[in-house]
């Protein structure tokens, strides 16, 4: 029987206990599991943060660093790998931001990636920050960064099977879809005319 690919979303707030649930829960599922990293080593404190996170999840996981094209590197792992755990996307969102993209481009690639969760071509797990709740930035890039989170965050928990909201670490199960079976094989010939 095909494998039955889901997606599902963490969300939360700055030390929330949202990657550790991650990798918790990629654990529990087995298999073989690539953790897509979007950070990018750009002073002491995220190299150190990097090496911690390094050090938590399994040394069988399969590590894919990449900070721009989370779409493209999913798609190049779902053959080899049960599960990817991306850590984090709201890293990935504020790189494309960095590079120089604009709204609309930023928004266009929050709808690739939602469309490749609607695709089940690989299970995924996508760690992001939840930050409407936050402190209200207080400079005009800031409050762009804010609302374009906002926007992709949207479009992921539309397409994901599951959202969960870690607060203080606590997992809170914001959306639980049922997942579609995989479809059953066709009857043979002769056993479709056997009398029940």
């Amino acid at each position: 029987m095909p494998a039955v690919h889901r997606s599902r979303l963490v969300l939360g707030g700055a030390r929330s206990g949202k990657s550790r649930y991650a990798v918790e829960q990629a654990r529990q599922d087995g298999g073989s599991v690539a953790f897509l990293a979007t950070a990018r080593v750009t002073d002491g404190d995220m190299a150190a943060r990097i090496a911690r996170h390094r050090a938590e999840r399994p040394a069988a996981w399969t590590t894919i660093e990449e900070p721009l094209d989370l779409v493209g590197a999913c798609r190049r792992a779902a053959g080899r790998h049960d599960l990817i755990v991306v850590d984090c996307a709201t890293i990935w969102v504020a790189n494309r931001v960095e590079r120089g993209e604009d709204d609309a481009a930023v928004l266009a690639a929050g709808d690739d990636l939602a469309k490749l969760l609607r695709e089940r071509i690989i299970s995924i797990l996508i760690v992001f920050n939840e930050v409407g709740e936050g402190v209200h930035p207080p400079t005009e890039v800031g409050r762009r960064f804010r609302d374009l989170l906002g926007s992709v965050n949207q479009r992921l928990a539309a397409a994901s099977d599951r959202v969960v909201l870690m607060v203080a670490g606590l997992p809170l199960t914001v959306k639980d879809v049922p997942v579609p079976t995989a479809p059953a094989a066709p009857l043979g010939r002769d056993r479709a005319h056997e009398a029940p």
